[in-house]
């Protein structure tokens, strides 16, 4: 066995269903602040990190300083995990995937601009943290998707070259930073997003059913 690719892994939409969960814990947040957040701002924001979505919804009307804004991110990211934590939807195929990545050598990580939190809970439910060699959270970068940083320092993690990796994403936002990266990557049509909107990806899928190490290797070879 030999580590020559690996496959570097979004958590939201990817290893986990989470778009009803996330879109309702912005509301459950911002409800009691007096905050209006419709699904329209869910969907433009979807991808970026917590302070960059605050800023890009609320910004122009309200000049938040830094504790009110962490302050929200906490809020929202505990009400997100209680929400999880009642039901947890892990993608279809996401831990046959992962097993048969592992065994064909494959590294694998995660690249996600989420919290620490959120990422180490996913992961425990889903029974296979410790098939992943790296693990990319969003306190580890200073700038969200579409930058590429998150998918650079997965790569650095587990000892690849970017152009060595594939990236399973499912945002608009996650393909570019792969490809600002000089990654390829797969995009997964998960709630919220259509195939049209992941055109840019190499490859567009509408399950983690249809990959295998053999198809995540063509993938990397077609693009060199």
């Amino acid at each position: 066995m030999n580590h020559r690719y690996a496959a570097i892994f979004d958590m939201d939409g990817v290893l986990v269903d989470t778009y009803e969960a996330h879109y309702l814990s912005w509301v459950r947040m911002a409800e009691p602040e007096g905050l209006l957040f419709t699904e329209a701002d869910f969907a433009s924001t979807f991808g970026r990190t917590s302070r960059e979505t605050i800023f890009s919804v609320w910004g122009d009307e309200h000049q938040f300083d830094d504790a009110r804004v962490a302050k929200l991110d906490e809020l929202k990211e505990i009400a997100f995990r209680e929400i999880i934590a009642q039901d947890f939807p892990a993608m279809p195929g996401v831990t046959g995937l992962l097993k048969a990545l592992h065994a064909d050598g494959f590294k694998l990580a995660v690249g996600s601009s989420g919290p620490r939190e959120n990422i180490e809970l996913v992961l425990d439910r889903l029974g296979i943290a410790a098939l992943f060699d790296g693990v990319v959270t969003g306190s580890d970068v200073a700038r969200g998707k579409p930058d590429p940083q998150v998918f650079l320092t997965a790569a650095e993690r587990v000892d690849i070259s970017p152009r060595r990796c594939v990236v399973i994403e499912d945002a608009p936002a996650g393909i570019a930073a792969a490809h600002a990266a000089e990654m390829v990557c797969v995009g997964l049509a998960s709630t919220g997003r259509t195939r049209d909107e992941l055109a840019a990806a190499e490859l567009v899928v509408d399950t983690l059913n249809e990959l295998s190490p053999e198809t995540l290797r063509k993938v990397i070879g077609s693009a060199r």
